[in-house]
């Protein structure tokens, strides 16, 4: 009598937390590439574990050559925020031409038609963020919600250290804090700046998936957990990018004589929407 057990295969675990970088993302054909416009994914479609992130539908730097443009694309069931790095053009909405530069950040609806245009003599670097949402209902506005990192205030937000101040850029449609309440499935778009030797303190969402992209500084981040909660520290420079799933530990420890930039976006997890909720 043979008594032999097979195991079962192994089944892949997707992971608490991705980890990648500017710097080290390989470029990628995507809706919005021509010849002249190229984009390099860090989390969702044309990214590794692209499943890992379920309510962001796309996170990466569209790179568009002195001279270039990008394809129009049209997302019915995805909103998406566009953020300039470097770099000045113009975003096509619609068939109105908006004129971008450093720092700006907009946002654009679904149903929305939209691409990227440069007619400066320097590449337009472009941080590409897509959420999953409802289908868009009617017509679009007729201009973008539009505005710059730098007009926006530093403020300390309760419950964190004052090391960390905030701008908070962009929230939902109930939010009265942001400077742009605008979004669906988007809950707070934001930029921490850390003063040196300081943090914005691990902690963990229940209801949303979290990125942070390190623009300036370097530092360690806090990422996963063990026992104590906040035992995973990755050092960070900028460019460096993390995507945090559901309840996954999240935080930032800017390094001595080191200020950083940090920004950070939140969204829904699909299904776990709490609506009117201020973050």
């Amino acid at each position: 009598l043979n008594l032999a057990v097979t195991a079962p295969a192994q089944k892949g675990i997707d992971p608490t937390f991705l980890r990648t970088s500017l710097s080290t993302a390989a470029e990628q054909k995507a809706d919005l590439t021509t010849r002249t416009c190229h984009y390099k994914p860090l989390f969702g479609e044309g990214a590794a574990h692209a499943h890992a992130a379920v309510g962001v539908a796309r996170y990466g730097e569209a790179i568009v050559d002195a001279g270039g443009s990008c394809a129009v694309v049209n997302y019915p069931k995805e909103e998406q925020v566009y953020l300039v790095l470097s770099g000045s053009g113009s975003v096509l909405y619609g068939s109105q031409h908006v004129p971008v530069k450093k720092e700006d950040y907009l946002y654009l609806p679904p149903k929305a038609p939209h691409s990227l245009e440069n007619r400066s003599g320097a590449p337009l670097r472009v941080l590409v963020m897509g959420f999953r949402t409802k289908p868009g209902t009617g017509a679009y506005p007729k201009s973008p919600a539009v505005a710059n990192m730098e007009d926006v205030p530093l403020q300390a937000v309760g419950g964190h250290p004052l090391s960390a101040q905030y701008r908070l850029l962009m929230g939902d449609t109930h939010s009265k804090r942001d400077r742009i309440a605008a979004a669906q499935t988007l809950t707070s778009l934001f930029l921490m700046e850390i003063a040196p030797g300081g943090t914005n303190q691990p902690h963990h969402h229940e209801r949303e998936e979290e990125i942070y992209l390190v623009l300036d500084g370097q530092g360690e981040m806090a990422a996963g957990s063990g026992m104590d909660g906040i035992e995973g520290r990755f050092p960070v420079r900028p460019g460096d990018a993390f995507f945090f799933r559901l309840n996954c530990t999240v935080g930032y420890y800017s390094a001595p004589g080191s200020k950083s930039r940090v920004l950070a976006v939140r969204s829904w997890y699909p299904g776990m929407e709490v609506e009117g909720m201020e973050h």
